[in-house]
């Protein structure tokens, strides 16, 4: 039988200090009636001997400190879980939003799960296509994986977003995927446009969307992620699905727990967050992954904006630090109207070595990926020698790879918001842009990719029935032009 107080002392923002209670948990669910009826719903933050600290959902305006009862229900915040969470919008606790009925579940789950025991898993292998060339081609996103964006305010990291939530998939098998979408701290604008792309795309019949908006309570936002992983794991481990998770903006949610830290009045750390930033983070982001007699999997893709761009922030550095790997954008890149802005040479994915290559995406995917990294880094540094020496200093090689690093930002890392490119589409662009160059420049991919697949755009360039082009302009372009003289020599 659930017990009744009347034992409100003290009532701060959306805290409520309730003494007098006795076999309260943390994270136990609270209900508080008002005299006129009215329920309020809140989870218990902290307990003291007899005394519990909750904090409300809703807020806490308008409520009689000695008229108003509290109830403590003795379970977490739970999440019901059936299939037909697919294809579904909820609030940030679960709610549906979306105008359909409420879901039947199978089975109610709390939602403070646990992060996966590393003697349990397994380690992440298989290759997801996004479509997107500066992802798949240089900073490889692998099943299982935890790769979050590095965003700034004001970039596109939304459209990037929903761009990898459409186009995800998993190559060369037929295994049902799905997404789970979960927004902390967004705008109507900004919730109106994911669920409307979702519902244009077709994307929503193998999506959950959870969406929580910024004029929502911020204990709210602490438990939609949570809430998506829930049905994440339920999805993957349960039904055998491979899910992709996508959280944005994981700055709000940190914004939200200092919030909550300075009501408890905590002792701040660094600039202001709790102590415990890095903890709660880990146990978000490390309930993704693979395990072992698990076909399913989770995938997960944390976007946060850097405040000021500052790389070193407390979210984006404690956050470095738990996931494997990063992609950056850039403001710069933004500028110049680049879309995406994916920043490549400060991006990085620590797995891709184990997603690419023969059975996962194609047996050239690697030498293409170290030369288009080198060559674009290449090109960065002609640039800035320009602008120090100014452009007659360079010599011909750095011109070329100066016009290299303007046309990769351009065609490659570049593309259009509804472009889906295969994995061979990205490769085949990559050995295109990478043609301009004398073979021997090409020094990261071995001579037997070299024989296979750049003969094909060599001879593109120069079509057989057409004249040779003049020796001036192949050595303009880097060509070396003594294997044709050879040639033709011995053909004479």
């Amino acid at each position: 039988m659930l017990k009744e107080y009347l034992t409100i002392r003290e009532i701060t923002g959306p805290l409520v200090l309730v003494e007098e209670v006795k076999g309260v948990k943390y994270e136990e669910l609270v209900e508080l009636e008002l005299p006129d009826g009215e329920t309020r719903r809140g989870k218990v933050l902290e307990v003291d001997g007899d005394k519990a600290l909750v904090q409300l959902f809703e807020g806490s305006t308008g409520i009689d400190v000695y008229k108003s009862r509290v109830r403590f229900l003795g379970k977490g915040i739970e999440l019901g879980l059936s299939m037909d969470i697919l294809g579904r919008v909820f609030d940030g606790l679960g709610r549906p939003i979306d105008g359909g009925p409420k879901i039947l579940p199978d089975k109610r789950v709390d939602i403070n799960g646990s992060p996966i025991n590393p003697y349990a898993r397994l380690y992440p292998s298989e290759f997801i296509q996004t479509g997107i060339s500066a992802i798949d081609g240089l900073n490889t996103l692998v099943r299982g994986q935890k790769l979050p964006i590095f965003s700034g305010s004001g970039l596109p990291h939304n459209h990037l977003a929903a761009q990898i939530a459409r186009q995800a998939r998993v190559l060369g098998k037929e295994e049902v995927f799905a997404v789970v979408f979960a927004a902390m701290g967004i705008t109507f604008e900004e919730a109106n446009y994911f669920i409307t792309d979702f519902q244009e795309s077709g994307a929503i019949e193998r999506a959950v969307l959870f969406m929580n908006l910024a004029d929502d309570p911020a204990i709210e936002r602490i438990a939609t992620p949570r809430m998506a992983l829930t049905a994440a794991e339920y999805l993957a481990y349960e039904q055998d699905m491979h899910v992709l998770v996508i959280l944005t903006d994981m700055t709000n949610y940190c914004e939200a727990l200092r919030e909550i830290s300075a009501a408890r009045k905590e002792i701040p750390g660094r600039r202001g967050y709790p102590g415990y930033l890095y903890t709660d983070l880990a146990s978000v982001y490390e309930r993704a992954g693979r395990i072992k007699g698990k076909k399913g999997s989770i995938t997960q893709i944390p976007i946060l904006t850097m405040p000021e761009d500052d790389k070193t922030h407390p979210i984006p550095d404690l956050t470095g630090y738990i996931t494997e790997g990063q992609v950056i954008l850039s403001r710069q890149l933004y500028k110049k109207g680049v879309m995406p802005p994916i920043d490549v040479l400060p991006s990085l994915s620590r797995l891709k070595d184990k997603g690419i290559g023969p059975d996962k995406t194609r047996e050239d995917h690697a030498d293409v990926f170290n030369q288009l990294f080198a060559s674009y880094a290449g090109g960065k540094d002609a640039q800035e020698l320009a602008v120090i020496l100014g452009e007659a200093a360079l010599t011909d090689m750095d011109r070329m790879y100066y016009k290299f690093a303007e046309t990769f930002e351009q065609r490659y890392v570049s593309q259009e918001e509804d472009e889906n490119r295969s994995i061979a589409e990205t490769l085949d662009l990559g050995w295109e842009l990478l043609s301009v160059f004398p073979t021997g420049e090409l020094k990261r991919i071995r001579q037997e990719w070299l024989d296979k697949y750049l003969s094909r755009f060599k001879e593109e360039e120069e079509p057989e029935g057409k004249p040779k082009e003049s020796e001036g302009k192949a050595e303009a372009r880097g060509e070396n032009m003594e294997p044709v003289a050879e040639e033709t020599e011995e053909k004479s």
